[in-house]
Formats: structure tokens, sequence, C-alpha cells
């Protein structure tokens, strides 16, 4: 439970840092900066206040399921000064991870989308959390197998998210090349949140950029960021702002025909639909044309005449991957 009582413990200096951050937008306004909106704001504290609550229950359950774990493995890491900064580096590992399934499956994005539906970027944002957080803690069970104590799992993640609130601002720019390519910053987070597609599922890390880095989804902030979603859900009110998602999810499997179908609307990418165009029925003919002879399409093989004709062979149905 470390990593709740340190984030209740921070919660007055949040609050602070929060109307330090309003007054300062107040006394210097910037129409480049996306500011703060009352309503907005209001929406964004009340979410983490549900959050918070919530997280209690999630906590003791992952602990539960943690200590169980523990105890079948035959592993154990001894926590000391030297091995706590590598535990803490797995975790952050362990947490990108995470953070990229929570954006690329479905069913994981509808808890994480909370907190990328403002329209704002503020220190506001940084606490508008899911009320359903329960599926991050599934990617820190390898470091319990591996015999990392559960209690240092636990405050290694609230020291990660210590870390992630100051980078939720428009007013720090961009810092040293060298800064920005190794540890998570101001800009590089401006990045995850924007909703242009040349900035969309980039910069997942949560205390370092080197797994972005190593893994090709690193972005720079180059054009200024538009925030919230590709698709905005236009509501305050909070039960909507948790729960839009899981809503869309449950229409959509409602009107699936087929299992596969329900089970990509579950666990493929957000936004996918399935193409409807071959169950559409041909359209008419004009009076008096015969139909024209079947033709198998093709597909481009590999290898130097892959720009060629490319009419090697049958194309072979869509996988979706």
């Amino acid at each position: 439970m470390e990593n709740t009582s340190l984030l209740a413990l921070s919660a007055p200096l949040f609050v602070l840092l929060i109307v330090i951050e309003m007054v300062y937008y107040r006394l210097h306004p910037d129409e480049n900066a996306s500011g703060y909106g009352v309503r907005d704001t209001a929406t964004s504290l009340t979410v983490g206040l549900g959050a918070a609550a919530v997280d209690v229950l999630y906590k003791t359950i992952a602990l539960a399921v943690f200590v169980g774990l523990y105890a079948l493995t035959p592993l154990r890491i001894e926590v000391t000064w030297v091995t706590f900064p590598l535990i803490l580096l797995a975790q952050d590992f362990c947490y990108y991870w995470m953070h990229r399934e929570h954006h690329l499956v479905r069913v994981l994005w509808a808890s994480h989308v909370v907190h990328h539906s403002s329209l704002n970027y503020n220190l506001s944002t940084a606490v508008r959390l899911p009320w359903t957080g329960l599926t991050s803690q599934l990617f820190y069970i390898p470091l319990v197998l591996l015999g990392v104590p559960p209690w240092a799992i636990l405050l290694c993640g609230g020291i990660n998210m210590l870390t992630q609130f100051w980078l939720h601002t428009d007013r720090i720019g961009r810092l040293p090349r060298l800064v920005e390519r190794v540890v998570n910053t101001p800009s590089s987070h401006r990045v995850h949140h924007a909703s242009q597609g040349g900035y969309l599922d980039r910069n997942f890390g949560g205390i370092l950029m080197i797994w972005d880095q190593l893994f090709g989804t690193w972005a720079e902030e180059t054009e200024r960021p538009v925030y919230g979603l590709t698709k905005n859900i236009d509501t305050y009110n909070p039960l909507r702002v948790v729960s839009h998602e899981y809503a869309a999810i449950g229409r959509d499997l409602a009107r699936a025909t087929r299992w596969q179908d329900r089970v990509r609307y579950l666990v493929g990418r957000p936004g996918w639909q399935p193409d409807r165009t071959a169950d559409a029925p041909p359209a008419p003919l004009p009076p008096g044309q015969p139909p024209a002879p079947a033709v198998p399409a093709a597909r481009c093989c590999p290898g130097p005449d892959a720009g060629a004709a490319c009419a090697c062979a049958p194309a072979t149905a869509d996988t979706g991957r």
C-alpha cells in the first residue's frame, strides 16, 4: 500500500501546485497554452478524488495477489541501497509496456482514456485518473515472480506516479536534447497527450524515455500539440468521463454478428471496425450487360520483382496485423 500512502500524502502539495499554476496563468496569460477551464478543472479534480478512493481497493487486491505469488516463487531479491535503483528501473520498464498496451488494446484503453479526455493540459490533468485501474497491476507480476518483494513494487509504482505530476504543464519548455531523450519531461509528455496523427501512441515511458528510444515509440515535440481525443466526448460529467468508452464497447458488442468481431472489439486497437464491404450485396448491373469474369486478386511478392506487375499469387485475407 506504499504507493497509495505516497499519493495520499502528496495530495495537499498537488492541490497547492495546481492553485499556484492557476494564479500564474491568470497573472501571465499565454494564448499558446491550453490554460484552465473552471468546469474542466472541477471534472479533473472530481475524477481524481474518485480514483484515489477506488485505488485503495485495487491496491489491496493487487497486494494480496502479489503476496500469494511471492510465496510460491523460490526466487528472492533483497532490497538494499544497491538493488533498489535496479528494482525501480525494472518497474519503469514494466510501466512502459503497461502504458503502451493500455493505448493499443481497446478494453485497456477504455480505462486509460480517462486520463486523455481533457482538452486542456495543466497540472489538474495529472490527477484525472481512471476508476478501473486494476488491469495495470497485471504487468508487474513478472517482478513478483523474479522475487521482488510486493511492497517494493508498490513503492516504486508510487515513486513513478509522483515523478509524472510535474510533466502536465505547458509552462515548462523543452529541456536540453540529451535530457529529453533520456528522462520524461513536460515536452515529451505533451507529445504523449496530443491527438495529432504524428504524435499518437508515442512517449509511453514513466520516468525514463530510454524505453521509447529502444522500441521506436519516441517522438520529439515539433508542432504545438492539440490535446484531447481524436473524437472528443464533449462532457464534464465525471461518470461519463470514466465510463464512456466502456459504453461504446458495449454498443459495438451488441450490434456485432460474428464472434471474431466481438473479440476484436475487445482486444483490437481502439477505433477498429470490421470491413463491411465484403458483406454488402453487389451493385446491380445495367440491363443487358453480362457479369464480368471472376479474376483472383493479386499481391506483391517479396524480392527484386516486387515493383513490377505484382501478379504472382492470389491475395490472402488481411489479418489486421
